[in-house]
This record gives structure tokens, C-alpha cells and sequence, in this order.
């Protein structure tokens, strides 16, 4: 019984990246924007390699049972079949790129090998590679090495084999020197540049528009990048490796956390190898040098792939042919009633307001930083920073409002992953700014996304700010979908700074009326929440659950929520990635519906709405339904009171559940069926811009 209650955590998280691969393969999908699902999908994978297939390994090295970690799956039967999903889906995802390409020659765009160079391309591609490519090559000769040199985690190499040639003419100079004996084989790899575009345009002709892959592009140069070397043949094949990235903290007290990030971030190019791709094609005793070369055994995830790795960086292929090849830009609607080019900080004053990007402008909360900044009443600024973006108006804010000489006070969290390298240059600037940086709360990462501002009106200081549920980051605004609370709310906002005091004094537990606040106490509101609806089922009164998360995988509120399931509270359940729960098993989760949508925009708020008796009490989250989130983390659940903004949040819940085109109904297996019903065509993620621009048409 126990392995029908749950869905193991990988499996489920390889089912979502299953989704994204489906987005690729959609032809309703734009080309163009099928090529970045592409990329989706391969940047997602390399991050489950690097953290979630990377610890079930350390567990497996370890010699634990596993049962009780992975959810009735030994540690090394779960990597055989993690290993065994991802060749098949990369199986499938070369299938689908080969369709896109083939598709693409009708809009007249050719992405061609360096087999398919015209006469014409030829001296643009000599000279783009002479210029920019081959002062940027890394190039390493293994055969005169005693060990192979650390690659470098997730940069995708040649490995050239070259069969030498018999040195018969030593006048001819140097290459003969080199030279050792006929038929000597000497391996090479070239490492791909990446501070070089993967796709370089070329020069249209005759109405046709050309790309080709930098990695085709130095093959096309391997002559000249060898020409000091007498060979027989050259033949050069992809490969990646990917490490753990798990960050292994000094605990020299000499050093500064941020030397201690800075230190471990640098390691990680150290970290044990958990995945190991390469070009199927490729000569087996060229394959047999490399493995032996670097180490690599049975425990690491062996995937035979195609010519190309590193096919994330189709994310940013670039913007060719007519509109139809790509989703349609729409502008990002104004906040109806709250204006930028007024005070938003009066407007807040007034009443709450709630954003929801990117259907609207992540705008306002950079006006509400830029406003505070400059406002000679504002005295303080507090704000929790997790992901920053390369160019961030958010810290720019932040040391204006400094120079101006507020006092800022900035929770920086070093250990978000993949962006500790981003967030450690931002906090030494600001911290040679003047501002004061925390950073975060020993053994527990801070993952809220919250700032309050003290202002000083009529002789008091009152207290603006906003709670929301993704990260204060102006990029990933456009394309991640998130709330974010503006409130003055005093009863809030006093609590928000109850929770900077947490972070200046962890020995302090404080007491919360209105937020719910992990570590301390969200596990406990929660089973406390979905036993009134509970309570309510039982006792005939009206109950429901409608929740909205990234990741569902914690079995207690799983279990919590089987519990109401049977005691008949209807649980319609919105996930987009993760979810251990498995739904519709009579007699355990029969009343639970769960889908998740994978579209335009990567579903990213948490959301809460408990029925409580037909007065629903609501809440908007930085936490998903993990253990981490709820045991592990700083997280932050906030209320809403406002009555407009409680049922803008109802409606815009019900929009989503109500998608019939790009909801896929969550089960066991990875199949991800799509939800088929007789109602008229609805695709949330169009719908909901509809809705706010009517709003906005209301308004005006």
C-alpha cells in the first residue's frame, strides 16, 4: 500500500520535465519557442543532475537502506531507472529537434554542419573564427598529461581524435618535430567558448536565412587549429560532464561568510561527476580513453546522446523569421488604480493592492523602491533578496536609497543555487555602499520574498511594504507568473519586521497573529487549516481546498490531505513540478483532483484558499508544500483581507483550473495525459491576460 500513496520525488520531478519536452513537441507551439522548450528541458535536466541525482548518489555511496528517504526505492534501483527515463527522453527530445529543423527550411531558416558551408559562407565563417572564436579556445592535449585535467561542470567539449601520419619529410619544419610514429592516435579536447553566441547568423542568401552551431563552426576550423600537426584524420565528437553541486561550507572562523559561499562556489568545479554524455557516434576507443581517462564507473548516469550537448542554450536561439515562428509580445497591463507616474506610496496608503506578473508591470515594484529612495520621510528599507537579476534596478535602489542616507537593511540569501555567484557581487557592492547585509539564519536558507519601509507622517512612523511569492528579479518577472501583496497594512507589516528581527536575533521565536512563518509554524497552521475544512465536511457545513504550488512532496500534508479526502472535502490541487500525492485512489484520495499547466510562462506562485465556511480564508506563499520549505527554510504565508483581492485570487485560481489546453491531469506514470473535457477551449495562461486587460478597460 505504502508505494501507492506516493510518487517518488525524482520520478515525479523527470514526469515534469516530461511536460516541458511535450511543449516542444507541440506543433500549435511557435518553431522558434519549440527550440527554447528544447532549451527548457535541457537546463532543467542539468540541475536535477547536479543537486537531485547527485544526493541520491551520495546516499547510495553511503550504504543507506533508502526505503525511508526515497520513498520505498533503493537508492541504486532509483538511479538505474532515473538513468533509464532520461535516455529515453533524450532519445525523444533529438526526434523533435530534428522535426523542428526540418520545419524551419519552409520558413527559410537552415541551421546546417559544417558539411553544408556554401562557397559563399566559407571566408565569413575563416574570418569570424580567426577573430572571435580562436583566441577564446581552450585546447588540451591528453596523451602527454598523467591525469585529465578537471572539466569544467556542464561545459560541453570536442573530443578530437587525430590518427597521425609517417614523418617523412623533416625539412618541412616543426609538425614533424611533433610528430612521434605512424598511426599514433593523440587525443585533444576543445573546449566550446561560452562567452561566445552557440548560434552564429550568417549571411543571408538568396532569401534564405543560415545558422550554424559554434561547435560546427571550430569544426569546420579543425585544420587550421591543428596545422602545426602532420595526421592522417581528424574526428572530433561531443562530450559533457556534469558534478555535484552541493556547496561543502569551511568552517574556518577566520573567514567571512561570503569567503566561505565564495570558496565553496570555486570547489564546485571539484565536485564528483554524476553525469556523463556523449556523442553515440563516437569511435569506442576514443569513448573507452576518455572513461578511463576521467574515472567514470557504473554509479555515474552514462547517456549516449546526440551530436550536441549543451542544448540549453536554445533558450536563446535567436529571434528569426516573421512573427508566427514566436509567441506574440503583449505589454504588461497597469495596476488599475494604482499609477506609476503618481506617488505609489499614497496610493497604497489607501487601500491594498495586488500584482500579478507578468500579466502586469513588475514596474511598481521597482517605483515603489525608486519612490522610497528618494522620499526625505522614508527612514528605513528592509527587504529579503534571494535571486537578483544581472542588472538589478532592485540593488540600484537600494544604494540610492542609501546614498540618500536611509538606513537599508538587506537579507541576502548567498546559498540560492546557481545564482551564489550573482548574489555575492551584488551584496560586496552593497555592502561597500553602506548597506547593512544579513546573511540569513545558520542551518536554515531565507526564501521569503518580502520588504517593509518606515515612513514618518504626522510625527509617527508608519510602515509600507510588500509580500510576494517569487523572487524581486526584473528578467525573470516576464516569464515567471507571480503575486506580490502592496499593503500598509500596520498589523502585517509589524509582523514582517518581526521577522527581520528574527534574522538579527535567531534565538528569538516570535509569535505571529497574521503571517504564517516557517520554520516555526507553518507545518502546524496548515494540518490546523485542512482540519477545519475537516471539521466543517464532517459537520455538513461547506468545505473545500484549492491550493496552487510549484511542488508538492511532503508526507505529512500529503497524508493530511488523503485524511480529508475521505472525510469528503472536494481538494482541487494546481502543481506545476513535483507532486508525491497521488490522486483519485478510491477510498484515499478520491475527492482530490490535481493538474498542472506547463505553457508560455512557468507557473510560479503559491497560493492558498481554505473554504471556512463559505468565508474563505486566503493566503499568498513564498513556500511549496516540501519539507524544506516548511521545516528548513524562512518562509513567509501571508493573509489577505482586502475583500476585492480575495476574490481576484479566487477568480484568477479558477481561470487556471478551468484550462483545458494546457493542463496535463497528475497520475503515477510519466504518460502526463492531457485534461480532455466537453467545455469550449480555454488556455489559462491567454485567458488571464484577457481578464486583467478588461479590468484595465473598466478602469479607463
Amino acid at each position: 500500500m505504502a508505494e501507492k500513496r506516493y510518487i517518488n520525488r525524482e520520478l515525479s520531478w523527470l514526469s515534469f520535465n516530461a511536460r516541458v519536452l511535450q511543449e516542444a513537441a507541440d506543433e500549435t507551439v511557435p518553431l522558434i519557442e519549440r527550440l527554447r522548450f528544447l532549451g527548457i528541458f535541457s537546463n532543467n535536466l542539468d540541475e536535477f543532475f547536479k543537486v537531485r541525482y547527485a544526493t541520491v548518489k551520495r546516499i547510495d555511496l553511503a550504504g543507506k537502506a533508502g526505503k525511508k528517504v526515497l520513498g520505498g526505492i533503493k537508492a541504486n534501483k532509483l538511479l538505474e531507472a532515473i538513468t533509464k527515463i532520461v535516455i529515453d527522453q533524450q532519445s525523444e527530445s533529438l526526434k523533435i529537434l530534428d522535426d523542428i529543423q526540418t520545419k524551419l527550411k519552409s520558413h527559410n531558416i537552415h541551421v546546417i554542419n559544417e558539411d553544408q558551408v556554401t562557397p559563399n559562407q566559407k571566408e565569413f565563417i575563416k574570418n569570424f573564427f580567426l577573430s572571435k572564436v580562436s583566441p577564446a579556445l581552450v585546447t588540451i592535449i591528453l596523451n602527454d598529461l598523467p591525469e585529465m585535467p578537471s572539466l569544467k561542470d556542464s561545459a560541453a567539449y570536442l573530443a578530437v581524435k587525430m590518427v597521425m601520419s609517417d614523418d617523412t619529410e623533416p625539412s618541412q619544419g616543426i609538425s614533424k618535430i611533433i610528430n612521434r610514429k605512424v598511426n599514433e592516435k593523440r587525443y585533444v579536447l576543445i573546449e566550446i567558448p561560452r562567452n561566445i553566441e552557440r548560434f552564429v547568423v550568417l549571411p543571408e542568401e538568396n532569401g534564405k536565412q543560415y545558422v550554424i552551431l559554434l561547435d560546427d563552426l571550430i569544426r569546420f576550423n579543425l585544420n587550421t587549429i591543428f596545422n602545426i600537426f602532420s595526421y592522417e584524420s581528424l574526428s572530433a565528437h561531443m562530450i559533457k560532464i556534469t558534478r555535484d553541486a552541493e556547496l561543502d561550507l569551511d568552517s574556518d572562523l577566520s573567514k567571512s561568510f561570503i569567503e566561505k559561499i565564495s570558496d565553496s562556489v570555486r570547489d564546485r568545479i571539484k565536485g564528483d561527476p554524476v553525469r556523463f554524455v556523449y556523442d553515440k557516434n563516437i569511435d569506442s576507443d576514443t569513448l573507452t580513453y576518455l572513461m578511463n581517462k576521467m574515472g567514470i564507473d557504473s554509479t555515474d548516469s552514462i547517456i549516449p546522446g546526440g551530436r550536441y550537448h549543451n542544448r540549453r542554450d536554445y533558450m536563446g536561439f535567436p529571434s528569426l523569421g516573421g512573427p508566427e515562428l514566436q509567441y506574440e509580445v503583449r505589454e504588461p497591463l497597469p495596476i488599475p488604480g494604482l499609477i506609476l507616474q503618481t506617488s505609489v506610496l499614497k496610493g497604497i496608503a489607501e487601500k491594498d493592492y495586488l500584482l500579478y506578473t507578468p500579466y502586469q508591470s513588475f514596474a511598481y515594484v521597482v517605483k515603489f523602491l525608486r519612490e522610497a529612495a528618494l522620499d526625505p520621510r522614508v527612514k528605513t528599507i528592509k527587504i529579503t533578496i534571494y535571486r537578483l537579476a544581472k542588472i538589478s534596478h532592485i540593488a540600484s535602489s537600494l544604494i540610492n536609497a542609501v546614498k540618500n542616507g536611509k538606513k537599508v537593511t538587506v537579507q541576502i540569501e548567498l546559498r540560492a543555487r546557481f545564482d551564489e555567484v550573482a548574489n555575492i557581487r551584488y551584496a560586496e557592492q552593497m555592502q561597500e555602499e553602506g548597506v547593512n547585509l544579513i546573511f540569513g539564519v545558520p542551518g536554515l536558507k531565507v526564501h521569503c520574498k518580502t520588504c517593509v519601509i518606515e515612513r514618518e507622517e504626522d510625527g509617527k512612523l508608519k510602515r509600507y511594504g510588500f509580500i510576494s511569492t517569487g523572487n524581486f528579479n526584473e528578467s525573470t518577472s516576464k516569464v515567471y507568473t507571480d503575486y506580490t501583496l502592496f499593503t500598509a497594512d500596520p498589523a502585517i507589516l509589524r509582523e514582517v519586521d518581526m521577522v527581520f528581527d528574527f534574522f538579527e536575533t535567531n534565538y528569538k521565536v516570535n509569535k505571529y497573529k497574521h503571517l504564517i512563518v516557517s520554520p516555526h509554524y507553518t507545518r502546524n497552521v496548515i494540518y490546523n487549516l485542512i482540519q477545519n475544512e475537516i471539521d466543517n465536511a464532517r459537520n455538513g457545513k461547506p468545505a473545500g481546498i484549492r491550493l496552487k504550488l510549484n511542488s508538492l512532496s511532503d508526507n505529512g500534508v500529503i497524508e493530511k490531505l488523503y485524511t480529508a479526502s475521505k472525510a469528503g472535502v472536494k481538494i482541487k490541487l494546481i502543481v506545476r513540478g513535483i507532486c508525491c500525492l497521488v490522486p483519485g485512489i478510491k477510498g484515499l484520495s478520491e475527492n482530490i483532483e490535481a493538474i498542472s499547466i506547463v505553457d508560455k510562462f512557468l507557473e510560479h506562485p503559491r497560493v492558498f484558499i481554505f473554504e471556512n465556511n463559505e468565508n474563505p480564508r486566503i493566503y499568498i506563499s513564498s513556500a511549496d508544500f516540501m519539507t524544506r520549505n516548511l521545516d528548513q527554510r524562512v518562509e513567509i504565508s501571508c493573509p489577505i483581507y482586502d475583500e476585492d483581492i480575495k476574490q481576484e485570487l479566487i477568480e484568477t485560481f479558477e481561470i487556471s483550473w478551468n484550462d483545458n489546453v494546457k493542463a496535463r491531469n497528475h497520475c503515477p506514470g510519466i504518460e502526463n495525459p492531457y485534461r480532455e473535457n466537453d467545455k469550449p477551449a480555454l488556455r489559462s495562461q491567454f485567458a488571464l491576460y484577457d481578464y486583467y486587460l478588461r479590468k484595465t478597460d473598466i478602469q479607463e
